[in-house]
C-alpha cells in the first residue's frame, strides 16, 4: 500500500483491509480496537439510543438534543443506511480548539500539548476567568468534520477523534508567523520577512536581493552565482494554513496505516473538514463528500470530489514514484526559490505533489537539486468570511455522499432556503431543524418499492450526515476579535 504518498484528496480513501471495525464482525482478529464505535460525542446519546439508531428498517433521523453543544448554533442531523452495513459508517466531529504557543526551550511539538478544548462544551461556554488570561497569545480555531467509512467504520472513528489534533500541531508550527499579518512569511526561518508596507521601489529591491541570495549555492558551485530564470515566490499567510491542513491529512493517513498493525481499524474513509481561523473559512476534502455555501440564495461550491488537481501534482507524483526519470538532477519538491547550500539543516517553505498550500521542512542535500516544477496549482477552497456580511439565512452546508447522491447543489439550496424562510430568524434551533429536513428529503419515505423522494425517485440508501453552519455567527465572532 502507498498510503504514505497519497495526495490530500485521497488521503483517507484507504483500501479494503482484513478484519472488521469497532463493534462490527472482526473476522477473527484478536487486535484491540483503537477507539470503541460510537456516534458523534456532541449528540449525547446513551448506549440504548445508539442501538435504536441502527434500525435499518425505520431509519430514525438523529438530531442534537442540546443546541448549545455546537458552536455558532450549528445544526446537525444524521441517518443510518438502508442495510448495506451493520453500523452507520459516517462519523462527525465539531470542536473549538485553542493552540498554545510552543515554549522557546521545546525542540519538538511533543514536549507540550498543543491544544486544549475551551470547555466541556465545544462552543466554549463556561470558559473560566483564569483560562481566559493570555488567550491573545494563543490561536483559536473552530472545526467541523465529516468522515465516511469505506469497508467499515474503524478509520472514520479514528480520524474523527484525532485529525483536528494533527491540524493543531501544524498550526502551532506557524502561529508566530500567522500573528504578523503585515509581514510575508520568510522563505527560510531566521530570514527577515518581507514588509507589506514598504514602498514599491524598496519592495522590489528587497525581493531582488532575496532572489540574488538564492542564486548561489547550486550543487557543485561553492558560492558561484548561476543564471536564474525566476524570482522568489511570495507565500501568503493563507497558504500556510492550507499547508497545515494538507499536512494534517497526510499525518492522519500515516498514523492510521501504522496503527492498523497493532489495532483493529478497518477500511479507510473520506474526510471533509472546515476550519474557521482568523476570519476565514478553509475547506479541505478527501473523497466524495461535499460542502457548499448558500448566500442570498446563491450557491457557492466549496469543495470538489476526488480528482487529480493539476499537472504540477501529477508530474511531481510521477517524479516521486520514479526518481530515475529525473536523472538524479531534479527534485520533485517545490520551493519559493532555489535552495542554497548554506541553508541545509534550516527550515524552508516547500510543497510536494499532495499540497496546494505551503509548509516548512528541514532542508536536505537532495533539496539542492534543480526543481522539476515551478508553478501554481489549484487551492484548497478558502472563503473570506470577514469580507462579507451575512444574514441569518446564509449558511455553509456539509454533507456526506448519501446526501449528494440524490440531491443536487441547487436542490439542497432550495430545501434549506425554503425551510429557513418559514422559521423565526431568532430561533437558534432553526439550523438543526433545517438539517433534519434536508436528511429527511434525501432519505425519503419507505414505500413498497423502497425509500422514495420527490417525483418517486429512489431515495438515498446510504448513511447521510449533514452539518448546517450559519455564517452570521462567524461575522459576530470576527467583529468581537477585532
Amino acid at each position: 500500500m502507498l498510503t504514505r504518498v497519497r495526495s490530500v484528496v485521497s488521503s483517507f480513501m484507504g483500501g479494503v483491509m482484513a478484519g472488521g471495525s469497532n463493534g462490527e464482525p472482526t473476522g477473527g482478529s484478536d487486535l484491540p480496537h483503537r477507539f470503541l464505535y460510537s456516534r458523534p460525542e456532541f449528540l449525547g446519546l446513551s448506549p440504548d439510543e445508539i442501538e435504536c439508531s441502527a434500525d435499518h428498517g425505520a431509519r430514525p433521523i438523529l438530531i442534537l438534543k442540546e443546541n448549545r453543544r455546537l458552536p455558532w448554533c450549528s445544526g446537525y442531523a444524521e441517518v443510518i443506511n438502508a442495510g448495506k452495513s451493520t453500523l452507520n459508517e459516517d462519523q462527525a466531529c465539531c470542536e473549538v480548539l485553542v493552540v498554545k504557543r510552543r515554549p522557546a526551550e521545546a525542540s519538538t511539538a511533543n514536549h507540550t500539548p498543543p491544544t486544549r478544548r475551551r470547555s466541556s462544551l465545544p462552543n466554549g461556554e463556561g470558559l473560566g476567568h483564569q483560562e481566559s488570561q493570555g488567550l491573545s497569545e494563543d490561536l483559536t480555531f473552530h472545526y467541523w468534520g465529516l468522515f465516511d467509512g469505506h469497508a467499515g467504520s474503524g478509520a472514520a472513528v479514528v480520524a474523527s477523534r484525532l485529525l483536528h489534533h494533527h491540524m493543531a500541531l501544524h498550526l502551532q508550527e506557524v502561529m508566530e508567523i500567522l500573528g504578523s499579518p503585515d509581514l510575508l512569511p520568510p522563505t527560510c526561518l531566521g530570514e527577515q520577512p518581507i514588509n507589506h508596507h514598504l514602498n514599491a521601489t524598496s519592495q522590489r529591491a528587497l525581493t531582488r536581493a532575496a532572489s540574488l541570495r538564492g542564486a548561489a549555492g547550486a550543487p557543485g558551485s561553492q558560492g558561484t552565482p548561476v543564471i536564474r530564470f525566476f524570482t522568489e515566490k511570495k507565500v501568503s499567510h493563507e497558504s500556510l494554513v492550507v499547508g497545515a491542513i494538507e499536512n494534517a491529512f497526510k499525518d492522519m493517513d500515516v498514523q492510521i496505516d501504522r496503527e492498523k498493525e497493532v489495532y483493529n481499524i478497518s477500511g479507510g474513509c473520506t474526510a471533509l473538514v472546515v476550519v474557521f481561523l482568523l476570519g476565514k473559512l478553509y475547506v479541505g476534502n478527501a473523497g466524495d463528500s461535499r460542502a457548499i455555501i448558500i448566500r442570498s440564495g446563491e450557491v457557492i461550491p466549496m469543495s470538489a470530489e476526488f480528482t487529480p488537481e493539476s499537472e504540477r501534482q501529477r508530474l511531481q507524483f510521477l517524479a516521486y514514484m520514479q526518481p530515475q526519470l529525473l536523472g538524479n538532477e531534479f527534485t520533485h519538491l517545490e520551493f519559493p526559490r532555489r535552495v542554497q547550500k548554506k541553508e541545509v539543516g534550516k527550515r524552508m517553505l516547500y510543497r510536494d505533489f499532495t499540497m496546494s498550500g505551503w509548509a516548512y521542512k528541514t532542508v536536505e542535500e537532495d533539496d539542492l537539486k534543480f526543481p522539476l516544477i515551478y508553478g501554481e496549482g489549484k487551492k484548497v477552497r478558502v472563503y473570506p468570511l470577514e469580507q462579507c456580511k451575512h444574514s441569518a439565512d446564509d449558511v455553509l452546508v456539509l454533507g456526506t455522499d448519501g446526501l449528494w447522491d440524490v440531491l443536487s447543489n441547487q436542490e439542497v439550496a432550495e430545501v434549506v432556503n425554503g425551510f429557513l424562510a418559514n422559521c423565526d430568524a431568532d430561533d437558534q434551533h432553526r439550523y438543526t431543524m433545517a438539517a433534519q429536513e434536508l436528511v429527511m428529503r434525501a432519505r425519503g419515505v419507505l414505500k413498497d418499492r423502497g425509500w422514495r423522494i420527490t417525483n418517486d425517485r429512489l431515495g438515498s440508501g446510504d448513511d447521510i450526515s449533514v452539518f448546517i453552519v450559519p455564517l452570521m455567527y462567524g461575522n459576530k465572532l470576527n467583529s468581537l476579535s477585532t
